[in-house]
């Protein structure tokens, strides 16, 4: 009996005909990408659309009967090449599991299965008056599951936290079919090890994520405050978003496009729309900042100061309308990118007080290549977005040699290789400088803990 046959005595006659199983050519041609444009070699064995836990588990044990190589799967929106289907492996495609189980308002928590896409669940839990504050740019298409494997940021995490701040409790299925929970659904829980901690931002190399409870936050009252400074350039922009951390005012948004990025949304978007929007010119960089709660008003007064006193001309949005058209056409930015090539979408951290100097190197870095280098920035939390347009089906060298100097600045400067994406498979060839060996030999040891046969995304992350 081999896998295949194995599996399917497995999942069960009522499993096969819903087509939990397939080795369908187009699907398993489509699993091997994501967002990020990297495709893996050779193709996958199956896929099992998973609608239960029994089905995970069911495919977890062929894996480790048979000893095949098991590839985590949501939506496949990932930008690090971390859930794509390798050479003769087993994808568990788990973005069919999508119930919310439970909603306490009481509680502020919300239980999920990992299908759940991030949008759906807030308008979930708008009637309550809560919110998930994880809030990915792919907020409309990513999952719950893929923002917890990813520990997912976004534009709001300056002030809310990012994903694993988020987690409550999770329920993983182990390597060997086995499920455990992790966590708790208190405010405070310290028994043991954080286990919860820990599998958030695994990448799916320790375990398969089939449950969450995930916690609920207030919306805040009154409406939002957005306001927005043109600069002469990126390193003016970026200094203002540090000065306005140093005051300590702590704004929902803060996004900060510079002159390549804003060129690249108006050619998608049109002129026009642009520059009624920002008031923008060629060469120009902006400042994107939303306030919420009740001191939105004050703070974004406060802002606007700060921004004025750095070189910023400044405009406040008329109502809460106009600001949210102004953070849509912050989010027109990647597809901008897609619609004029092939886009290697990178992701540096450094501390906020640094992002000037990291956006000077990346203007070096762009001279020193002739690559322009269009970056946009979560300038509330330093969190950068590097990006690469170029044609045909591999990057090529000299945008590798341009990441690598961006990698090795952003460590030199005191941040970190991702701060939101992962490693995956695009970053990890610089994941030993960043962690060092002794600390990179602890996190070996540990996904052999979980995974002792090496079948859990192997090649991802830690992967030769």
């Amino acid at each position: 009996m081999d896998v295949l046959d194995w599996l399917s005595a497995a999942l069960g006659e009522e499993a096969i005909a819903e087509g939990v199983l397939s080795t369908d050519p187009a699907l398993l041609d489509a699993a091997r990408t994501d967002r990020s444009g990297w495709i893996a070699t050779g193709s996958p064995l199956a896929i099992v659309s998973a609608r239960t836990v029994e089905h995970v588990q069911a495919a977890l044990r062929a894996a480790s009967e048979f000893r095949i190589p098991v590839v985590p799967r949501g939506a496949g929106t990932g930008l690090a090449g971390g859930a794509n289907g390798t050479e003769g492996s087993l994808v568990l495609d788990v973005s069919g599991m999508n119930r919310i189980l439970e909603i306490s308002a009481e509680d502020q928590l919300a239980v999920v299965e990992p299908g759940v896409v991030n949008s759906d669940l807030n308008a979930a839990l708008e009637p309550y008056g809560l919110f998930f504050a994880p809030d990915p740019a792919s907020k409309a298409i990513s999952t719950v599951g893929g923002n917890i494997a990813t520990n997912a940021g976004g534009l709001l995490c300056a002030k809310y936290g990012v994903t694993r701040e988020a987690v409550l409790g999770l329920t993983v299925v182990l390597a060997d079919g086995r499920v455990v929970r992790t966590g708790h659904r208190t405010v405070k829980g310290v028994t043991g090890y954080d286990l919860t901690a820990l599998f958030v931002g695994s990448e799916g190399t320790l375990g398969v994520i089939v449950g969450a409870t995930v916690r609920a936050q207030p919306i805040p009252p009154g409406e939002p405050v957005t306001l927005g400074a043109l600069f002469p350039d990126v390193r003016a922009a970026a200094e203002a978003s540090a000065r306005i951390t140093a005051a300590r005012l702590r704004p929902a948004v803060m996004e900060l496009l510079d002159a390549p990025a804003l060129e690249r949304i108006s050619a998608y978007l049109g002129r026009e729309r642009i520059e009624e929007a920002f008031g923008a010119s060629a060469g120009a960089s902006y400042l994107l900042v939303q306030f919420d709660g009740p001191t939105a008003a004050a703070d974004a007064g406060a802002a606007g100061t700060v921004l004025t006193e750095t070189g910023g001309t400044v405009r406040v949005a008329a109502d809460a309308e106009e600001g949210e058209r102004l953070l849509a056409l912050r989010r027109a930015f990647h597809p901008a990118l897609a619609s004029s090539g092939e886009v290697l979408i990178e992701d540096v951290a450094v501390p906020r007080s640094r992002m000037p100097e990291m956006f000077a190197a990346i203007e070096r870095i762009s001279a020193r290549y002739g690559i322009p280098i269009p970056t946009v920035a979560h300038a509330g939390d330093g969190n950068l977005h590097p990006n690469f347009v170029y044609t045909g089906d591999e990057v090529p060298q000299a945008v590798w040699d341009a990441a690598n100097d961006l990698f090795r600045t952003a460590i030199e400067l005191g941040g970190t290789l991702t701060g939101e994406h992962g490693v995956g498979v695009l970053k990890r060839r610089w994941l030993a400088d960043e962690l060092g060996p002794d600390s990179y030999e602890l996190q070996v040891k540990l996904k052999s803990v979980f995974d002792p046969l090496g079948i859990l995304n192997p090649g991802k992350v830690f992967g030769a």
